[in-house]
């Protein structure tokens, strides 16, 4: 296994498994359980540029770290390059050492206002997007697709896109916009956007468990992998692949119900945390008529109470 401190631009990262930014899950309490367990870098959820330039408060909900998160990074989506460099520029996100550029998500809603995916089918919108946003003078990496539709081959040529417009990172995830995110990952043109750039490679999609880790090391030579779903299921997957202890779901999950409703309160931390153990219910036997229970628990400590039935363990179970 690959495993080493990464250097991006200057910025000296512990290691190069990382937690991608995953809209409405990357919150404070999860990306802290996620490097507590081991990623070297967890991204906050991605924020629309839009919405901090007409001071969205919800936009900047998103925008909530720790004091120990260090290095910090976000992800940025928007399509009209004066706004996104005014974003990398903005106090908003002065505390972040990373700022990485959505050209990679497929949904619909997204797509059609022109953003994320739908960036690699206009490259020099794209180009001069990335190029303003560096001008900012932050540490600019973008996130992309190996391309839109079955067959496409974009991603050598996008890396390179990326790289030239000042980039000092790409993430590729190796699937098409109309995959979403199923079917097999293309290894090959992951390995082909390595090859045609000098800037860190981080390699995305079908990474599960410590093999899928290897495999994508071993197939591409990408410098990093980046976990989306897996956590979501298992977010010890990080203290797998890194050799590290794992620990059990019935010391993680009181910690993060209890941080979860201390810095966004009772309603959400029920609603989130519901949907949270129902993930990590995968696999389990029973889990349809516990998903069940969970979804009928009206407050925290009904979440609390249930999750320590599924997952054992009662210390510190309700989320004061």
């Amino acid at each position: 296994m690959n495993i080493h401190e990464l250097n991006i631009a200057g910025l000296k990262v512990e290691n190069n498994v990382f937690l991608a930014p995953m809209a409405g899950y990357t919150n404070y309490p999860f990306r802290k359980m996620c490097r507590d367990l081991g990623a070297g870098l967890a991204f906050n959820e991605m924020v629309s540029a839009k919405g901090l330039a007409f001071g969205s408060e919800e936009t900047k909900r998103l925008l909530y770290t720790g004091e120990e998160e260090t290095p910090k990074a976000i992800q940025l989506f928007g399509s009209v390059p004066v706004l996104m460099r005014a974003a990398c520029e903005s106090e908003d996100l002065a505390k972040f050492d990373l700022i990485d550029i959505n050209m990679g998500c497929p949904m619909p809603k997204i797509v059609r206002n022109g953003e994320g995916n739908a960036l690699m089918e206009k490259p020099k919108l794209a180009e001069e997007i990335i190029s303003e946003c560096v001008k900012s003078g932050k540490r600019i990496a973008v996130k992309f697709r190996v391309g839109v539709k079955e067959g496409d081959r974009r991603a050598a040529e996008f890396a390179k896109l990326c790289e030239g417009a000042g980039a000092c990172m790409i993430t590729v995830h190796g699937r098409t916009r109309d995959k979403i995110y199923a079917g097999p990952v293309d290894f090959e043109q992951i390995r082909e956007a390595k090859e045609a750039v000098k800037i860190p490679v981080i390699g995305n999609g079908g990474v599960w468990n410590d093999k899928d880790a290897n495999k994508m090391f071993e197939r591409t030579g990408v410098d990093g992998i980046m976990i989306a779903r897996a956590a979501l299921y298992r977010p010890q997957v990080f203290a797998e692949i890194l050799e590290r202890e794992e620990t059990p779901f019935s010391e993680l999950f009181p910690v993060q119900l209890k941080e979860t409703k201390k810095l966004y309160g009772e309603h959400f931390a029920c609603v989130f945390m519901r949907k949270m153990a129902a993930f990590y219910l995968k696999g389990r036997r029973g889990a349809a008529e516990w998903k069940r229970k969970l979804f009928s628990a009206e407050t925290t400590d009904d979440v609390a109470l249930y999750a320590a039935e599924i997952f054992g363990g009662s210390e510190g179970v309700k989320a004061e």
